[in-house]
C-alpha cells in the first residue's frame, strides 16, 4: 500500500512558506559560500597575524557550519527541500569567491564584506516571514544578523 502524502498544517499556508523557502534558500547558499570562503582563509592565511586570523577563521568557520544546517533545517520544516549542491549556491549566493589566495588584510575585508552580505541577505527573508506569521524564521533570521553584524565588527576593527 502506497504511503500517503501528508499535509503540513503549521498555520503558514503554503504559497507563503514557498517565498519564506526561497528566502532561505538565498541565506543557505550565503552562509554556506561565506562558511567555505572562511574556511579557505583558515587554511591559507600568512603573516605576522597568522596565528590570531588562523584562530579567529577557525572559530567562525565553526560558527557557520552549525548555521548552514539551521537554515537547511528550516527549510524543510517548511516542508521544502533545501539546496544543497554548489551548482545550486553559485546560482543562489550574492558571495564572490575569493581570486587566489589573498594577503590576510585582504582576506579580512572580503569577510567583512561577506558577513555584512549574509546580514543583509537575512533581512531581505524578513518581510515574507513576518507576512507569514512565521516566529520560528523571524527568530533564526534576527540571530543571523545579530552574528553577522558582530562578526563584521569585529573583523572590521582588525583594519583601524
Amino acid at each position: 500500500m502506497a504511503k500517503k502524502h501528508s499535509t503540513i498544517d503549521i498555520g503558514i499556508p503554503e504559497k507563503a512558506r514557498q517565498e519564506i523557502v526561497k528566502g532561505l534558500s538565498h541565506l543557505l547558499a550565503d552562509s554556506y559560500t561565506l562558511y567555505l570562503k572562511t574556511h579557505n582563509f583558515h587554511w591559507n592565511v600568512t603573516g605576522p597575524m597568522f596565528n590570531t586570523l588562523h584562530l579567529m577563521f577557525e572559530g567562525q568557520y565553526t560558527e557557520l557550519a552549525l548555521a548552514v544546517d539551521l537554515c537547511a533545517e528550516r527549510i524543510r520544516s517548511l516542508g521544502m527541500f533545501a539546496p544543497g549542491s554548489y551548482a545550486q549556491f553559485g546560482k543562489l549566493t550574492s558571495i564572490k569567491e575569493a581570486d587566489g589566495v589573498p594577503k590576510a588584510e585582504e582576506m579580512i575585508k572580503q569577510l567583512v564584506a561577506g558577513h555584512e552580505a549574509v546580514a543583509k541577505t537575512a533581512r531581505k527573508v524578513f518581510p515574507a516571514a513576518e507576512a507569514g506569521d512565521d516566529e520560528a524564521t523571524c527568530d533564526l533570521l534576527t540571530q543571523r544578523i545579530q552574528l553577522h553584524e558582530k562578526t563584521a565588527w569585529m573583523l572590521r576593527s582588525l583594519l583601524e
